[in-house]
């Protein structure tokens, strides 16, 4: 018999990827190496903190070579002990090339940088989370999107009213809950279309978001105020670690909870194992006795729980207001996220910082006035990096992505 043609794996589209950037970067630099007087990028870590001075023909360059390495052994079959390394280190590297590179002749601060892509990439992960609970449990959530509008509309709304920011907090986890339930009853109970469903809670979420917006919040007024900073006495103080994972607001330090928490629930627990029992094989978890419909019900609340929280960051986290089509996306960029970390709670967390990453980045460069053949680059274009980031994603970097087998299937006994 023939052999079977395989068609282009995962590793060799990254392969490709960091082989044409890195040639890239060797074509544009490369030239430069002689020069007497080569331009420098200071990176800061930290304020007040060391400043280090990197010349930046030399460091892209080098950086260019290694990326071309690691693309050469990612198409070579027998290398995958040295490829794998070597394009995870090419991975890693991405980051401080943008920096070297946009920050040219300039100085940027690595520390600042790292912390808006924890911030900006909370809402993204914080989303991500409430997709894996629903599709782990079989059901498609296409709807984080309307469920994150919906709580930071009426999480800012009860803050408004009652003077309370925390009841504004426990407000858009509550609507987000409940906008969940309405999901799963037309899903789970009367067997709709889960996309179709999804569909028409996002559009719903659009309208009723709207009116209560200029009927209620406009004239009520209301203040830029947000959840007061958290930091956390003594591991604050940590070099470099404290400034990013113990300084900041609540939503933060609770998306970073719930990662773990799904994570251990998931997978060390018997709730865990009846969920993705249920999302893989219903018929079989219903033989064992396991109750199909309240595990998905259970689970999609928990879902809209969690979208209703990164509704609340978007309005009591981080500016203190409410605005028409204020999520701006980031529950469909979620489920991106969800579907590069393979419905693995880590694994989404790190799509999420990825996206958060190209925001930030969109923000810096404007910042620096980042320019590209001596013209600067106009910042609508790097403005849609964060959804460009998403296309690329996933339209090829994250190959092939195979969820829960009974995500999207109504379960008839």
């Amino acid at each position: 018999m023939p052999e079977r043609r395989r068609g282009v794996t995962r590793r060799q589209i990254i392969a490709g990827f960091f082989t044409l950037l890195g040639l890239l970067l060797i074509a544009t630099n490369a030239g430069g190496l002689g020069a007497a007087d080569p331009t420098t990028t200071r990176l800061g870590f930290g304020v007040p903190g060391p400043v280090i001075e990197v010349p930046t023909t030399l460091s892209l360059t080098v950086i260019g070579v290694i990326f071309v390495a690691a693309g050469v052994l990612g198409f070579v079959p027998a290398s995958e002990q040295a490829s794998t390394p070597a394009l995870w280190l090419s991975g890693v590297l991405l980051f401080p090339t943008v920096l070297i590179w946009a920050a040219a002749g300039k100085q940027t601060n690595v520390i600042t940088m790292v912390s808006e892509t924890l911030r900006l990439g909370t809402p993204i992960a914080l989303g991500a989370m409430a997709g894996i609970w629903a599709e782990r449990s079989g059901v498609v959530n296409i709807a984080i999107e309307g469920m994150m509008l919906t709580g930071a509309a009426f999480g800012f709304a009860a803050f408004v009213f009652t003077g309370n920011i925390w009841l504004g907090v426990l407000a858009a986890i509550a609507l987000g809950g409940l906008i969940s339930l309405i999901h799963g009853a037309l899903s789970i109970t009367f067997k709709t279309d889960q996309v179709i469903s999804g569909t028409v809670i996002n559009i719903l979420a659009i309208g009723v978001t709207g009116y209560l917006r200029r009927q209620f919040i406009v004239d009520s007024g209301g203040g830029r105020v947000t959840l007061p900073d958290i930091t956390i006495p003594g591991l604050s103080q940590i070099p470099i670690l404290g400034p990013l994972f113990f300084v900041g607001k609540p939503i933060f330090f609770g998306m970073l909870i719930i990662v773990v928490v799904t994570h251990l629930v998931l997978f060390f627990t018997r709730w865990g194992l009846r969920t993705r029992a249920v999302g893989e094989n219903p018929k079989a978890a219903d033989t064992v006795g396991i109750n199909v419909t309240r595990v998905r019900y259970i689970d999609v609340a928990i879902s809209g729980l969690i979208a209703g929280l990164a509704g609340a960051w978007f309005s009591l986290e981080t500016v203190g207001n409410f605005d028409d089509g204020m999520t701006a996306g980031k529950g469909f960029i979620a489920l991106a996220a969800m579907i590069f970390g393979k419905w693995m709670p880590f694994g989404a967390f790190g799509g999420a910082m990825l996206f958060g990453f190209a925001e930030a980045l969109q923000t810096r460069l404007q910042i620096l006035n980042v320019q590209i053949a001596g013209t600067p680059v106009p910042n609508q274009f790097l403005q849609v990096l964060p959804y460009v980031a998403t296309m690329v994603v996933l339209a090829g970097l994250i190959g092939r992505a195979v969820g829960p087998a009974a995500a999207g299937k109504p379960y008839e006994k």
